[in-house]
């Protein structure tokens, strides 16, 4: 069974591989197959797989002589929906859009065996007595004081006795350098055998860690890095010298278990990253709690998730042991208290059109996102307004990740006023000059159900930051017009009324 676990997971592996043409990596081993990646090394981490045409051909590639839809999908035509994207593919766009530290309000709540022990929490590095060489590769990667979740978390990671810890926290968060910096303050560099051990779901989350790891052990002259990924290959017969091994659990578990290139037993650390997809993928789940089970007790344990349902607390439960620290983020209510909402009545989609063109026309808007039901939509409306002279990009999930990390890029370096988009982004992107949102179609679930929770994930890509927001839903029809009353009920939010040719009436939501 796990010779079909690692075949499933090295053809999973190998699909994404192929995606990532941005990475370039140098051979550092003697027993490589040919044209097989060897591991990486003195990779910049800020390098992300180049989009494919370029950027200018991005925004506009896909909206040439696109015909016009026959009729709206608002009355819940499915024909040319975009699927959602897969957990993996979400979880490296986020890694490759939030390249820096993102401030979250959300509380940390943090669980302990001992409710009444004391819990510390650091605001500096320095307060952590780290070695000077980990301190100045925090400094050189800007790391001047610790984020939320580090404040909270190193102090417990970095205990002596070492203490295992679950984990929730977002990309952007600086979790990664928390975990990095726990594997580097425990290593013993002058010891040339794995020590420390990453498990991440896919083959360039595992990339992007180890870049956080070289820039962070930069002046830790004697320590290395070993890579096991799909294509890097070791002769049998060999032992692993690198004092820290990161890579997907299929090769991992091959390298531990069936090769013997290093002993699980001597692994002082062991991370499991991005726990909620690495259960999305079938045989990490499996893989990854094998690898667990031959590790020592000794082993400092740490897993760490974006979410926090129950699929991810059996799975943390079962491989992190011993009561473990538990930091989980506070549910906050989803607030919709700065955002306006508004709906506009139309006919038909030329009608939708020309609502959209008087807004445009009449407020002042700093950046914008127009979400459609599919992709049809979405060319066609893209098309429309790159004729009247708006700078726009399209994102849609035809499109590869390269290709979408590079559009999303552009979008919130202000290169696009106006994303037009499927449900693609409806999550994760933050742009903070994105003011107002507009639901071309409202969003509905397969069975043409009313979708709230797409609806809130779509109009919280504005009021973002603190800052107020618009969001406007055009509606066409019965059905949709009943879609709308559903969402203002289960939201508590009385949606208002707009009359798209009242320019006075357009002009005062934009003050």
């Amino acid at each position: 069974m796990a010779d079909d676990w690692g075949a499933l997971c090295d053809a999973q592996e190998a699909a994404l591989v192929a995606k990532v043409s941005g990475v370039k990596i140098d051979n550092k081993d003697s027993g490589q197959t040919s044209g097989a990646p060897p591991p990486v090394t003195n990779t910049s981490s800020n390098a992300v797989p180049a989009a494919a045409g370029g950027d200018a051909a991005l925004a506009s590639s896909s909206v040439n002589n696109t015909p016009a839809p026959a009729t709206s999908t608002g009355e819940g035509d499915q024909g040319d929906e975009d699927k959602a994207i897969s957990k993996e593919d979400e979880s490296i766009l986020r890694k490759i859009l939030r390249s820096k530290l993102v401030t979250t309000k959300a509380d940390l709540e943090v669980l302990r065996k001992d409710p009444n022990s004391p819990l510390f929490s650091v605001k500096s590095f320095e307060a952590l007595n780290l070695k000077k060489e980990l301190l100045k590769g925090l400094y050189d990667m800007g790391f001047n004081a610790p984020s939320k979740i580090q404040e909270t978390a190193l102090p417990s990671l970095l205990a002596d006795p070492p203490c295992n810890m679950i984990a929730q926290s977002q990309s952007g968060t600086g979790k990664t350098a928390a975990f990095v910096l726990t594997m580097l303050s425990r290593v013993d560099a002058s010891k040339h055998y794995p020590q420390c051990l990453c498990l991440a779901p896919t083959y360039e989350l595992a990339i992007q860690i180890g870049h956080v790891t070289e820039q962070m052990a930069k002046h830790m002259t004697e320590l290395h890095i070993k890579y096991a990924v799909k294509g890097n290959r070791i002769e049998r017969g060999q032992k692993i010298s690198e004092q820290i091994i990161i890579g997907t659990p299929g090769t991992l578990m091959d390298w531990a278990m069936k090769y013997k290139f290093f002993d699980l037993r001597k692994i002082k650390v062991f991370v499991l990253d991005e726990a909620d997809v690495m259960i999305a993928t079938q045989g990490h789940q499996d893989q990854s709690l094998r690898i667990q089970k031959g590790l020592s007790q000794n082993c400092q344990m740490l897993l760490f998730s974006a979410t926090y349902d129950a699929d991810v607390i059996e799975f943390a439960q079962a491989v992190i042991p011993n009561d473990p620290v538990t930091i989980r983020l506070r549910r906050e209510e989803e607030s919709l208290d700065n955002i306006r909402q508004y709906y506009i009545e139309c006919d038909n989609i030329e009608d939708k059109f020309k609502a959209l063109s008087n807004i445009y026309g009449t407020i002042s808007i700093g950046q914008s996102m127009v979400f459609c039901h599919t992709r049809k939509n979405a060319a066609w409306l893209a098309e429309k307004m790159i004729k009247d002279g708006h700078v726009v990009g399209l994102l849609s999930g035809d499109l590869q990740i390269e290709q979408r990390a590079a559009i999303i890029k552009r979008f919130r370096d202000g290169k696009e006023k106006v994303l037009i988009t499927t449900n693609v982004s409806a999550r994760g992107i933050d742009v903070e000059m994105v003011t107002v949102v507009v639901n071309f179609d409202l969003p509905v679930t397969p069975n043409g159900k009313p979708d709230c929770e797409t609806y809130l994930h779509r109009i919280g890509r504005t009021g973002r930051f603190g800052k107020s927001g618009i969001a406007i839903n055009f509606v066409d029809g019965e059905r949709s017009r009943n879609n709308l009353r559903y969402i203002e009920k289960h939201f508590g939010r009385n949606i208002t009324k707009l009359d798209a040719e009242d320019m006075d009436e357009i002009e005062k939501i934009g003050t």
